[in-house]
């Protein structure tokens, strides 16, 4: 509801006062918040949007998501699927101001502001809680003419830069065996060491997602599955709030491109035209 401009410049006034801060900058035609101004609007504008939704639902007897949404990805995954899933949500729900960040590094949702995060393979956070959205696996990868050696020669491979591993433990046909690696290429992005090891640069270590239309048709062949645990793709969100209505209708979403959970399931997702 509209409030006097006395009324709520008195309200402001009394926050900045109980905060000792000031939160806006008065010129004689202007206002503008400071930084700190900004810095509380950015923390408190989700549970306003909360709010908002909880009375609207109260009063209209409808659950329509709304308002705005900030999501982090990691940058793999992001690229495989997320632009085709931002674009059917935003179709289906143009209330929704969607806005999705791609990075890999772990960050503080409730710090920085996002309403959700998608992360591979998450530590534990108790503020967190969340869902599976997929499981996939590292496989071993090269070009058709670069064999697995029989003995113990260092093959040629494609890593990361802050990869220092010398070597990768398989599972292969014949049985587990250890593949000593000699890096000829470091490269940051995934997609460009898939590429890399297409044109039979090296062998590289990849999730079984990001290659399987490879393996179909035969531009890379596996050498076998690396040992270890599963990767899990999770959805995680804050745990002392309330699951908003666009929270929960972005999940749904999610939980529609990948019903089973399986990598299969994004790599076709990923080879989708649209």
């Amino acid at each position: 509801a509209e409030r006097p401009k006395a009324t709520l410049s008195r309200r402001v006034g009394e926050l900045e006062a109980s905060l000792g801060v000031r939160l806006f900058e008065r010129g004689s035609h202007t206002l503008k918040l400071t930084e700190e101004g900004r810095a509380l609007y950015a923390r408190t504008e989700s549970l306003l949007t909360e709010l908002d939704e909880a009375t609207t639902l109260i009063a209209s007897g409808g659950d329509i998501p709304r308002g705005r949404l900030r999501v982090s990805a990691p940058l793999l995954f992001s690229q495989m699927a997320l632009g085709k899933i931002a674009a059917r949500f935003a179709q289906r729900y143009p209330q929704v101001h969607l806005e999705i960040t791609t990075e890999d590094r772990a960050v503080d949702m409730i710090e920085e502001g996002y309403d959700l995060v998608i992360r591979v393979n998450p530590k534990t956070d108790e503020r967190l809680v969340g869902r599976v959205l997929l499981r996939d696996r590292l496989v071993v990868v090269a070009h058709p003419d670069l064999t697995l050696p029989a003995g113990n020669d260092a093959v040629p491979a494609v890593v990361r830069p802050s990869s220092d591993a010398a070597g990768w433990e398989l599972a292969t046909p014949r049985g587990n065996r250890h593949v000593a690696i000699a890096p000829v290429l470091r490269l940051a992005s995934l997609i460009m060491i898939r590429d890399a090891a297409r044109a039979g640069t090296g062998a590289a270590l990849l999730p079984y997602s990001l290659v399987a239309s490879d393996l179909r048709s035969g531009q890379l062949a596996a050498w076998g599955d690396a040992k270890g645990p599963p990767i899990e793709v999770w959805a995680l969100y804050p745990s002392r709030r309330l699951l908003s209505a666009r929270v929960s209708a972005f999940l749904d979403c999610l939980k529609a491109a990948f019903p089973q959970g399986d990598p299969e399931e994004l790599a076709n997702f990923a080879d989708q035209a649209g």
